[in-house]
């Protein structure tokens, strides 16, 4: 059976294919400075502690996704991305919703992430869904101009 959630704009998210490594690898690099190549997508994939989960319409065009890996009785949150006309319309908080849901049927108890300190529109999206700061790590993001922003330690309870 094909899990589905509700996604704003007639978009709905299910879990991604194999054959959608591709367009994410084009999605996560069009939002981070260095994105993944489609070979870790591929990887990921094959991997039974990695889910995948895709915002796309009926024709199955891919609007965003997002990567959350389960380690026994924690999940990570490895990335989130959308695709930049479609930022701002709910669609990052329609999957991080699916993957939430989607992970009470795991052993994980508690979800982690880290985001960067000075994107306030994630920071916000993670904060209205419960996360809350555990730590950072100073240096953790790359910049284009050499420099490293500090990541946000986030987590929250799955219960």
């Amino acid at each position: 059976m094909m899990k589905l959630w509700m996604a704003p704009a007639g978009l709905h998210v299910e879990p991604a294919e194999p054959a959608d490594a591709a367009e994410l690898a084009r999605i996560h690099a069009s939002g981070f400075y260095r994105g993944w190549p489609e070979a870790d997508f591929d990887t990921f994939m094959e991997d039974p502690a990695a889910r995948i989960y895709v915002a796309c319409d009926a024709r199955r065009r891919i609007a965003g996704f997002i990567l959350v890996r389960v380690a026994g009785d924690e999940a990570e949150l490895l990335t989130i991305a959308v695709e930049p006309r479609w930022r701002g319309k709910g669609v990052g908080l329609a999957l991080l919703r699916a993957a939430l849901e989607d992970l009470r049927y795991t052993a994980a108890k508690r979800m982690f992430l880290e985001v960067d300190e000075q994107n306030v529109a994630a920071r916000k999206l993670y904060e209205r869904e419960g996360f809350t700061a555990v730590g950072s790590r100073k240096g953790y993001y790359p910049r284009p101009d050499g420099t490293a922003a500090t990541a946000l330690v986030l987590s929250r309870d799955l219960g």
